[in-house]
């Protein structure tokens, strides 16, 4: 069980939510059963639709079921991942220069399909639906899916949220006996980071934030002193 010393912790929240990565490389080290605990009685603390609580976290260790399902799930990812990698021309471009960030991007992504069956814990977040799938039903278990990505961060681990599992989604549920009622809705691999957290790069606040009406500047929307930013993602349309 969760206990309140597992939370006195020297990453306050704020520093949390702007410091937590997608973390893709892991060090061969377990999680214990009692940070797997804590991590996940947080994620459980999450909003979801009338609190009716739909989420369910089955996580794969190390049981002979558990390996088999991490062996399939690297084999999509491995395969997924040479897709993207072809039809995204990762390496064209500035992806043949070896420090690019487009290259060190592939390289990490490789790593990560290449080393997926050592990950030390995946966890499917999984929603117990009540009602045929619905447009909106993400929104009752992608908040517990952060949550647990912020708890993970907080205790020294670190994870990323997938959803590659999809393409063989049917086979897991097979080996995992999960009814046809439950929806996957994402695939999170978890460790001890190989690197670390630090600030993540986002585009400037004021090209995201809007005021009093769609593209109005935001005057009073800054970002922090030493802020720094990633062009990745549309650009803000030019007037």
């Amino acid at each position: 069980m969760a206990t309140a010393h597992r939370f006195a912790d020297p990453v306050d929240l704020l520093t949390g939510l702007a410091t937590t990565r997608a973390i893709r490389r892991y060090r061969d080290e377990p999680i214990s059963d009692e940070d797997l605990s804590t991590i996940l009685w947080l994620a459980s603390r999450a909003p979801s639709g009338s609190n009716r609580q739909p989420f369910r976290f089955l996580v794969l260790r190390d049981g002979s079921r558990a390996r088999q399902a991490k062996s399939m799930l690297g084999a999509s990812f491995r395969a997924m991942w040479a897709k993207k990698r072809e039809a995204d021309g990762y390496d064209g471009g500035s992806g043949r220069l070896e420090d690019s960030p487009k290259a060190r991007m592939a390289a990490t992504m490789q790593h990560f399909v290449d080393h997926f069956e050592a990950t030390p814990v995946v966890v499917l977040a999984c929603l117990q639906r009540h009602r045929s799938p619905h447009l909106t039903e993400g929104a009752s278990v992608y908040p517990a899916c952060q949550n647990l990505l912020l708890a993970a961060r907080a205790l020294g681990y670190g994870g990323v949220m997938t959803t590659w599992h999809q393409f063989i989604e049917d086979d897991l549920r097979t080996l995992l006996g999960i009814p046809d009622d439950v929806g996957l809705s994402a695939t999170i691999p978890l460790g001890r980071p190989a690197g670390g957290h630090g600030p993540v790069r986002r585009r400037p606040i004021q090209e995201l934030v809007y005021d009093d009406g769609w593209e109005q500047p935001a005057a009073w929307a800054t970002d922090p002193e030493g802020t720094r930013f990633t062009k990745a993602g549309p650009p803000r349309r030019k007037p």
